[in-house]
C-alpha cells in the first residue's frame, strides 16, 4: 500500500507520517519529499535554501526530478516487495504549491507529475487540515515556502481542499488542530476502517 501525507507548512504531516510508520512496524518504509536518495537529498538542499533564487518552473522541475529518482530507487522496489510505503509529501504537493501557490496551473502541474511518475499516485492520501493562520504560527520561517507568508499559504490550502473534493476516494481530510496524539488516533482509525472495508 502506498500512503502519502499532505498539508500546508505547519500542519504536522512529518510528525504524523513518522508516527504511522512506527505504528505499522517493520513492513512499512518512511520516505520524504524531496529526498530519500542521494540525488534527491541534494535537490532538497537547493529547494530549501531561501537565499537561492529559483524560477517557479525550475522549482517545479526540481521537485519532479527528485520524485522520479525516489520512485525508481525506493518507492517502486518497496511496493513490488509488498511493503507499505509512507511518503511525507508527494505529487499533490506540486499541484498545490507550484500549481496554485506559484500559479503554474493545477491541471498543467498534474499532467507533468503524471508524466514524471509514470502515473503512480498513492492508494491513500492523508490531508492534514489546519487553518493557515494557525499553521503559520507553528513554523519558524526556515525555507522558501514558509517565508512566503499567509496569502501564499491560503492559496495552497485552497488547492488542497479542491484536491480532496475532486478525489474523495483517495484523499482523506483529517482535522489536524488537535494534539499530536489525537491526530494520530484519527489517522490510524481511518486506515483501519479503510483496510477492513477493502477486505469485505
Amino acid at each position: 500500500m502506498f500512503i502519502s501525507f499532505e498539508g500546508i507548512d505547519g500542519s504536522g504531516k512529518s510528525t504524523q507520517a513518522k508516527l504511522l510508520a512506527e505504528e505499522l512496524g517493520a513492513d512499512a518504509i518512511l520516505v520524504r519529499e524531496p529526498g530519500g536518495t542521494a540525488a534527491s537529498e541534494r535537490i532538497r538542499e537547493l529547494l530549501a535554501d531561501p537565499g537561492l533564487p529559483l524560477d517557479r518552473f525550475t522549482e517545479l522541475l526540481l521537485f519532479c526530478a527528485a520524485r522520479a529518482q525516489l520512485i525508481q530507487e525506493v518507492i517502486q522496489p518497496a511496493l513490488d516487495a509488498g511493503r507499505t510505503v509512507i511518503c511525507d509529501r508527494y505529487s499533490d504537493s506540486s499541484v498545490a504549491y507550484q500549481g496554485a501557490g506559484r500559479a503554474l496551473g493545477a491541471d498543467y502541474v498534474r499532467q507533468l507529475c503524471n508524466a514524471t511518475t509514470g502515473g503512480l499516485w498513492p492508494d491513500l492520501t492523508i490531508l492534514l487540515w489546519v487553518e493557515p493562520e494557525r499553521a503559520l504560527a507553528r513554523t519558524e520561517g526556515r525555507d522558501r515556502f514558509e517565508e512566503e507568508g499567509l496569502e501564499f499559504q491560503h492559496r495552497v490550502a485552497a488547492a488542497y481542499r479542491e484536491i480532496s473534493e475532486q478525489e474523495p476516494r483517495r484523499v482523506r481530510l483529517i482535522d489536524a488542530d488537535g494534539s499530536v496524539g489525537e491526530v494520530h488516533e484519527a489517522v490510524v482509525a481511518h486506515l483501519r476502517t479503510r483496510t477492513e472495508a477493502a477486505r469485505r
